[in-house]
Formats: C-alpha cells, sequence, structure tokens
C-alpha cells in the first residue's frame, strides 16, 4: 500500500485525504497545529489514516501532497522529502498571497519556485484545476460533494474528466496518472513545470475547474492558454 503524506489539513488536504483513503492508499496527515488537532479528522478517515507532525509525516510517506499556497521562506521539510514525488496542488493567486515578480514578469511559474525551495524532490503540479468543495449554487443535491467526488467516474465512462499533471520528472507523471485514475480520472501531461501556467487561474482550463473537461477538451484549453509575459529569451 502506497502512503501519502498530506501536509496540510484544510479544505484541500482533508478532501484530498478522504479520496486517497477510499482509493486503498494510507495516509499520514500533518498540519500546523499539531496532530492532537487532527483526531477527529483522522477518526472518520478509518485505520488507513494517522496524524503525525509535518516532519513526520513527509519522513514515514512514499509520496507528499502539499496543501497550502506557496509562500518565499517557507519553511518545508527538505530532508524529509529528498528523493520523493512531491504532489503541489498550490496556484498563484496575487489577491491571496501577494505578487511575485518573478511570475508576474513570466520569468517562473509557481511550481518552479516551489521545486527550488524542494531541490532533492521530484515535484510535480496535480489536482491545481479541480474544486476541493461543492458547486454554488447547488442545482441537485449532488452539487454539495467537492468537485474531486462528484466528478469521478469508472475507467471507460463515456463522460470521465481528466487533470492535468505537469513536472520536470516522468516518473512523477506517471505516479499521478496512476493516482488520477485509481481517483476516476484520467490524465493530460502538461510538461515541464515550465508549462504548468497553462492550466493556472484565469486560463480556458481553469475555466472550466467546476464543471470538468474531457481529455480532449483539456488538451485543447491547455493550446489555446495565452501568457502575459513570455520568459526572456523565449
Amino acid at each position: 500500500m502506497t502512503t501519502i503524506g498530506v501536509l496540510g489539513a484544510g479544505q484541500a488536504g482533508s478532501t484530498f485525504a478522504r479520496a486517497a483513503v477510499a482509493a486503498g492508499y494510507g495516509v499520514v496527515i500533518a498540519n500546523s497545529r499539531g496532530p492532537h488537532t487532527l483526531r477527529a479528522l483522522v477518526g472518520e478517515l478509518g485505520p488507513r489514516a494517522r496524524a503525525a507532525t509535518a516532519a513526520e509525516a513527509a519522513a514515514d510517506s512514499d509520496v507528499a501532497f502539499l496543501a497550502f499556497p506557496y509562500a518565499p521562506g517557507q519553511l518545508l521539510p527538505v530532508r524529509e522529502l529528498a528523493g520523493k514525488i512531491v504532489l503541489d496542488n498550490n496556484n498563484y493567486m496575487s489577491g491571496r498571497d501577494g505578487n511575485l515578480p518573478e511570475i508576474d514578469a513570466g520569468e517562473a511559474t509557481i511550481h518552479e519556485l516551489r521545486q527550488r525551495q524542494l531541490p532533492e524532490s521530484k515535484l510535480v503540479k496535480a489536482f491545481s484545476h479541480i474544486q476541493f468543495h461543492g458547486r454554488m449554487p447547488l442545482r441537485v443535491p449532488s452539487d454539495a460533494l467537492p468537485a474531486l467526488v462528484r466528478l469521478a467516474r469508472s475507467r471507460g465512462a463515456a463522460d470521465r474528466k481528466a487533470l492535468v499533471a505537469s513536472s520536470d520528472f516522468p516518473e512523477a507523471v506517471a505516479f499521478v496518472t496512476r493516482l488520477y485514475d485509481d481517483l476516476g480520472f484520467d490524465a493530460v501531461d502538461s510538461s515541464p513545470l515550465a508549462e504548468s501556467w497553462r492550466s493556472a487561474p484565469g486560463t480556458p482550463v481553469w475555466a472550466a475547474s467546476f464543471e470538468g473537461q474531457s481529455r480532449e477538451e483539456l488538451q485543447r484549453n491547455l493550446h489555446r492558454a495565452v501568457r502575459a509575459h513570455r520568459r526572456r529569451g523565449v
């Protein structure tokens, strides 16, 4: 059984943990307040889950899922995550996190900056354009479910949706492809990390985040994305 260290137990982290446990993965979950604050959540998740500190969750997992925004100067468990695949569902939202000049100038993506914080890990942008909360306004009772659950479909379903994976490491994309499949989604590779802006907020991919998109629709939407600034020399 693959164990995923979930760093961050807010809406995204707890929703992802529920989906991962339901798909047969083990989970070690952590937040900034300490394992004792996660007893109720772990009790709900069942025997495949336990709470730990961030360093313990990183050390005791095979793969990690980062469920918190990027910030310059963050202290991350770099040593414990060395050599591991790290899933990052973060997005750049200047209104929430402040402006980052490198991103605003088109010189880097938020995920490239996170990769710099974890230089010995294999970062992959994943689960970044699907909602971890319900749809508003509600149309039918199922709209109250997080889109990660509501849009999941069995393999081969005609209305199956697809999600992006972007990484500088093919093995990280391969893992996320399997994970997406286990959770009910197809995968589209939009690598490397330098291309991860194509599914960022404000793009056609992001605009479909509530209702989802097929593999073909996702591929078209990635191609339609327009970047405000080009990298120097590109």
